[in-house]
């Protein structure tokens, strides 16, 4: 049965192909304009609990990039969150964990170019990692986390007041607002999107025991409130470390949070039970071997000491709930006719909006969980990093070759490819989700195999592969894509019921054949050896 007959389709034009350009789909500005460190609020870090004793009002700033000579008065908005182990850099032990990460730069970049305005928003850190005791540290870092969700919601108010308040200064739409985390950041934009009630928090795994009492690890008199609407301070009297202090103070008052698409990739969200109808629509990148967050359920690792902190569910669990409670209905309602989409669906389990990235082991077992991160090789080659046991030279272990462990074939070219992916696959949903002007009608529902008793052999296959109708369909093309959605090979006007597909010299591993039909299409996953 055909999953969609004539619906609104939405295209991400492959660069191979000789179509118009599309504003939110292709790069339509050639340069962007990039306004560093604007302020967006204030509040309280623990930062400085370790050197002054107390918590101390910090500025909360991002880098604001937009497409340079554009005559639109409202363009959508992307709030990008940075990874880093909610730590400051270097103290992270990791070679990102800033607002000029290589990933935030390059993705704030091209959406800036593609029509859009990129806020790569800096947010409080700062945890225990260190703590004697795993409930110690999972507290710290539930804290720490929750202090980035508040942060996000301040942001989102910010533009809010301006567009009210200034004459909308910066250009937004906001009615078409997007939060975008990687890493650390996936794990805010996740929380973001989907914690809308304090009591989603008061979870067995989230409790505490103080002098032989359950405590949560969140408090909103203490911590504020989810919203960062409040103020919230540690209670005198209690024999509590730094009481007195306060941890939050409310900005932008008056103003929603609500937005409209939450993105992550890599991270993970606190719990699924979180996720329900008033969640926001979410597309998921994350590689399933990720060692540090999991892409089903487990318990959260510590990369800076490999410590377990507490359970919580990545993209393989948070995208099917999604999908099952009707949260991603706009986006399937959409039909994509693109290779990322194709890639995607063929590892997915029809699973709408999210992306498995897989990735090998390692020439060493190296498990990767970040292909998309790049740095600066000969800067950090010349950084000793915490771990390097003592005596060893910096030439042998520092910031770059730890980093590699995780990363072993880095490079800007890898990263890049990822990102290709990742727009790719983001660019035609969010017109879907934000309803944007980048859409058209299709022609070409998508089909399932059976309806034209599509046989593939061999496959797994060495020199070719046969597809052939069963049914006495004509096949009228066939697309051969990576899995990353590029475009590799592309036959046309076959009009004949059997096809083979030649190897032409590709590495060994995973593609997908995109097959077409007059009925519709049909996605293919192909292995040679």
């Amino acid at each position: 049965m055909k999953k969609i007959l004539t619906l609104t389709a939405v295209f991400c034009f492959l660069a191979t192909a000789i179509f118009a350009q599309t504003r939110y789909v292709d790069e339509v500005f050639t340069n962007v304009t990039v306004t560093s460190n604007v302020p967006y609020g204030q509040n309280y870090t623990v930062l400085t609990w370790a050197t002054t004793g107390s918590s101390t009002l910090q500025p909360l700033v991002m880098d604001y990039y937009e497409p340079t000579g554009d005559t639109e008065a409202e363009r959508p908005l992307v709030i990008l969150l940075h990874t880093g182990n909610f730590l400051p850099n270097p103290q992270n032990g990791s070679t990102t964990g800033t607002m000029r990460d290589s990933f935030m730069v390059e993705v704030a970049t091209r959406l800036a170019k593609m029509g859009y305005v990129a806020a790569v928003a800096d947010y409080r850190t700062g945890w225990n990692p260190t703590a004697p005791t795993q409930e110690e540290r999972a507290l710290t870092l539930i804290q720490a986390s929750y202090r980035g969700i508040q942060d996000t919601r301040t942001c989102i108010r910010f533009f809010k007041q301006d567009y009210a308040t200034n004459n909308n200064s910066f250009g937004v739409d906001t009615s078409r607002i997007t939060v975008f985390g990687q890493g650390t950041g996936g794990y805010i934009s996740l929380g973001t999107g989907n914690l809308d009630d304090y009591n989603e928090i008061l979870l067995p795994k989230f409790i505490t025991q103080t002098a032989g009492q359950p405590v949560p690890m969140v408090i909103e008199a203490i911590n504020g409130d989810i919203y960062g609407t409040s103020t919230g301070v540690i209670p005198t009297g209690l024999g509590l470390p730094f009481e007195g202090d306060t941890l939050c103070i409310p900005n932008h008052l008056g103003y929603s949070s609500d937005y409209q698409l939450t993105v992550n990739v890599g991270g993970a969200l606190g719990d699924t039970s979180w996720i329900d109808e008033n969640s926001t629509p979410m597309i998921a990148f994350q590689t399933p071997s990720d060692p540090n967050a999991p892409y089903m359920e487990d318990i959260l690792i510590v990369p800076t000491t490999g410590d377990l902190i507490v359970e919580v569910q990545g993209a393989g669990l948070v995208i099917p709930k999604a999908n099952e409670l009707g949260v991603n209905d706009i986006m399937k309602a959409a039909f994509y006719n693109d290779g990322f989409s194709a890639a995607a669906n063929a590892m997915n389990g029809g699973n709408e909006g999210l992306y498995p990235m897989y990735r090998p082991t390692g020439p060493n077992g190296e498990i990767e969980g970040s292909p998309w991160d790049w740095w600066d090789a000969a800067y950090w080659s010349q950084i000793p990093h915490p771990s390097c046991p003592a005596g060893v030279p910096v030439s042998a272990c520092n910031f770059h070759t730890i980093n590699l462990l995780s990363n072993p074939d880095m490079s800007a070219t890898k990263a890049r490819t990822y990102i290709d992916t990742i727009i790719g696959y983001f660019a035609p949903r969010a017109c879907a989700v934000l309803d944007l002007p980048c859409s058209t009608v299709s022609t070409e529902p998508i089909i399932e195999r059976n309806e034209v008793q599509l046989l593939v052999a061999p496959n797994p296959a060495y020199e070719y592969v046969r597809f052939t109708s069963e049914a006495g369909k004509q096949i009228l093309g066939v697309e051969l894509y990576d899995i990353n959605g590029r475009l590799l090979q592309n036959h046309n006007n076959i009009n004949q019921i059997q096809f083979d597909l030649q190897r032409n010299g590709l590495a060994a591993g995973m593609y997908i054949a995109k097959v077409r039909f007059e009925d519709g299409i049909t996605s293919e996953r192909i292995l040679f050896e």
